[in-house]
């Protein structure tokens, strides 16, 4: 709990952090993942890499780190590929820069950028899961020099268009309050979260999980009763089985020592990153793509639409993909069935798109 002196457990979860972050202090085996610090415009951005080959980066989502892709990373070395996690401005070591503005998909672009330019590369393919899915299609309009091939998982490419977020957010639920409204509210979320940062995640990550999901007929996690909050929907009696103790640890242990206010920056900027895509309007996106979504994520069900319009707003689609029984956490609850879709896709991808 942040504000209180760390106990036994509080100690041994930073153990765990540290092993698992820290850049090493001897010699690593050959193929062994490497944490890097690069710089950035955000200031610096932390990065793990694993393997040679062509440049894969992988962007993660919300609320998680570079840590969500530890699967993927020896799975895409083994395949012959450099494969990055990073994490994502906001998260983790990475900078947390001060307002708002700082976190407009257009920054996070930039960060993307800097990272393949700090690794000397001048291409990469682009990752990306949940919210770091929307930077990767971001990233693929605004820079095809760079980033040649994207994959997305979880959430559907659905170019700009409409009216604001906002004013769409607030018309869903009626009595109750959309999520994304809810995150909207500067400080509102991190007082819900913040006083037991393990324990919000735990449920959350449950919540959106195929094994621990509430089920048919029970409150939805996505929306809070009048004056309510999040956490009194969440399941807080089970993890899902993806997630040990032990990897809950890591990722609490990130978020209790930089906070989640940089983390839910992104769902106060969507305005803006509306504003600043202007140009994109209905824009495809025409590099090769690959999409993964879980059948039983909310992700996949309410975005039915941008799925079905693929053939029109992704021209270069190779494959598409909804991995039954599985929930939001695609990478994570089905990582053999995610890295063997993303090696195959990678395969098949021109030598240009790499």
């Amino acid at each position: 709990m942040l504000g209180v002196r760390a106990g036994p457990r509080a100690r041994a979860r930073r153990t765990t952090l540290e092993q698992a972050v820290q850049p090493p202090t001897s010699p690593r085996p050959a193929g062994a993942p490497v944490h890097r610090l690069v710089p950035s415009p955000a200031g610096r951005t932390h990065l793990v890499e694993q393997g040679s080959g062509p440049l894969v980066l992988l962007l993660h989502g919300f609320p998680e780190s570079w840590y969500s892709w530890r699967h993927q990373l020896p799975a895409l070395a083994a395949a012959g590929y450099r494969a990055v996690a990073v994490d994502v401005r906001g998260y983790g070591r990475s900078s947390r820069p001060a307002g708002l503005d700082a976190y407009r998909v257009r920054e996070l672009v930039a960060d993307a950028v800097a990272v393949v330019e700090a690794l000397g590369e001048r291409t990469a393919v682009v990752v990306g899961h949940d919210w770091g899915s929307s930077v990767a299609t971001n990233a693929a309009l605004m820079r095809p020099d760079v980033f040649r091939a994207v994959a997305m998982l979880s959430v559907p490419y659905a170019p700009r268009g409409g009216p604001r977020p906002t004013s769409v957010f607030a018309s869903m639920g009626g009595d109750e309050e959309f999520y994304v409204s809810y995150f909207q509210e500067p400080g509102r979320a991190e007082a819900e979260i913040e006083p037991d940062v393990r324990g919000w995640l735990a449920g959350f990550y449950a919540a959106l999980s195929a094994d621990t999901m509430p089920g048919p007929g029970a409150p939805s996690p996505h929306f809070t009763g009048p004056g309510g909050t999040l956490r009194e929907r969440l399941p807080a009696d089970r993890l899902p089985a993806w997630l040990t103790d032990t990897e809950l640890d890591v990722f609490a242990g990130e978020f209790e020592r930089a906070g989640l206010t940089g983390a839910l920056a992104r769902y106060r900027v969507m305005d803006r990153d509306w504003e600043d895509l202007a140009e994109y309007d209905g824009a495809p996106l025409t590099q090769p793509s690959l999409f993964i979504g879980g059948e039983l994520d909310a992700s996949t069900t309410w975005m039915a639409d941008a799925i079905d319009a693929f053939p029109v707003t992704l021209p270069g689609l190779v494959s598409s993909h909804l991995l039954k029984g599985c929930g939001h956490w695609v990478q994570q609850e089905r990582p053999e069935d995610t890295s063997r879709l993303l090696v195959d896709w990678l395969a098949a991808l021109p030598p240009a798109a790499c």
